[in-house]
């Protein structure tokens, strides 16, 4: 199985990402973060960050570091056999590039500048949805200080340490450019698929 872990900041374009493997080499791409949302859906609970982060930290307490990988890997393997690969996409934990790692995948790293991220996620915005919306609707202050919080450990290993996960990531990705097209030539450039 190819199995690529897709991680970054806020913006660069994991889901974009994902978009392509899924569309372009037949890659099944899941989400970690919609798992996530369907459980609060589940529960009744915001779709919110704040919301997300504390259920991820109480699953990982509960079923290990890997869990959201586990439960991404659960759903491939029910239709495996229509995919060439799995590209799993928020690595928001150091525990979940360790457990992409273990079973032969590889972590890519995505970045951009942070003003260009934050208008990526303001055009988007509209497209994407009433679930997301709330949580897009920051001011710039308001996005640096979320990536901040979700960057560093607070010292509880099943919380969020996205820079803990980029130390593992084995492939870097800048993703400044605007144009889609450009994405996707440093993608074929950087992945051999």
């Amino acid at each position: 199985m190819n199995l690529i872990g897709i991680a970054g900041t806020n913006g660069s374009g994991k889901d974009t990402l994902g978009e392509i493997l899924a569309k372009n080499y037949n890659f099944l791409f899941i989400s970690v973060t919609d798992i996530l949302r369907d459980e609060l859906r589940r529960r009744g609970l915001p779709l919110s960050r704040k919301y997300s982060r504390e259920l991820s930290a109480e699953w990982r307490r509960e079923s290990g570091l890997g869990v959201l990988i586990d439960r991404a890997l659960e759903i491939f393997e029910k239709q495996a056999d229509k995919y060439r690969g799995l590209a799993i996409a928020s690595l928001r934990n150091p525990g979940e590039a360790d457990r992409i790692h273990e079973l032969g995948g590889k972590v890519i790293w995505l970045d951009a500048l942070p003003k260009i991220r934050f208008e990526r996620i303001q055009i988007n915005r509209e497209g994407r949805g009433a679930h997301r919306a709330a949580d897009d609707n920051l001011t710039f202050v308001q996005f640096i200080a979320d990536e901040k919080a979700e960057m560093h450990p607070s010292g509880d290993e099943a919380t969020l340490n996205m820079s803990a996960v980029r130390q593992k990531s084995d492939i870097f990705i800048d993703n400044n450019s605007k144009v889609v097209e450009s994405f996707l030539k440093t993608i074929e450039k950087s992945l051999i698929l």
